[in-house]
């Protein structure tokens, strides 16, 4: 992983276009080759990102990153602070608590708890910024990313936002929605999801365990 800090400004051309003035910022290089621009705020998501595959290209204070779809973010330095490299190694992954981890596992051998005719494309979908917990196909042959979590915060709809518009940049899956599912989900996250355009689905993990009817509860 390569951290740069440094004052520069970011601009973003592609099915949009968005411009960051000016400004100290965290630019991290990461292994798989994703570039990601953080600001000292704002949580833990970056202001801008490139998901690999990406090309990288140094010049004399300008950074240009680049996709097969045409896409770049064009990084314009005015000083850099520090210019680190690190390695390190594989990671272990995320190794969540037996509930969580079980409700993950029941889910996806009995995905048509979600619908008739839905189908798993597949369990913890790699993606730069972590993997997916299901992604499914419904029953009209679109793409579904699911994050599955005990008990539903706010958090958790933000990470799943995250994936559902990386994945939706891939021509090849997109369009895809996404579904928060838990076994106990906040109104706030109630709230953020349905302003993210998101499905939440409440678990009764008991019942799922025993594959009872009426699993899951859409709001």
């Amino acid at each position: 992983m390569r951290l740069v800090i440094a004052r520069c400004s970011v601009d973003y051309s592609g099915r949009l276009t968005a411009h960051l003035p000016m400004a100290p910022r965290l630019l991290m290089v990461k292994a798989d080759g994703s570039v990601l621009i953080h600001a000292d705020g704002g949580s833990y998501k970056p202001l801008n990102w490139m998901s690999p595959p990406c090309k990288l290209t140094e010049e004399e204070g300008v950074w240009s990153v680049t996709n097969k779809a045409g896409e770049e973010l064009r990084i314009t330095f005015e000083e850099v602070v520090s210019d680190t490299s690190y390695e390190l190694g594989l990671d272990p992954g995320l190794i969540k608590d037996g509930v969580e981890a079980h409700l993950q596992e029941l889910l996806a051998e009995h995905v048509t708890t979600f619908g008739e005719g839905w189908t798993l494309v597949r369990r913890e979908y790699p993606t730069a910024i972590g993997p997916v917990d299901l992604l499914c196909r419904d029953a009209d042959g679109k793409h579904v990313a699911v994050e599955i979590k005990r008990r539903g915060e706010i958090d958790g709809v933000e990470q799943l936002t995250r994936y559902v518009e990386l994945l939706n940049r891939d021509p090849l899956l997109a369009p895809v929605r996404g579904v928060f599912a838990a076994q106990l989900i906040k109104p706030q996250a109630q709230f953020l999801a349905a302003d993210r355009g998101l499905e939440c689905v409440t678990v009764d993990y008991d019942a799922l365990r025993g594959m009872e009817s009426d699993v899951l509860r859409l709001f």
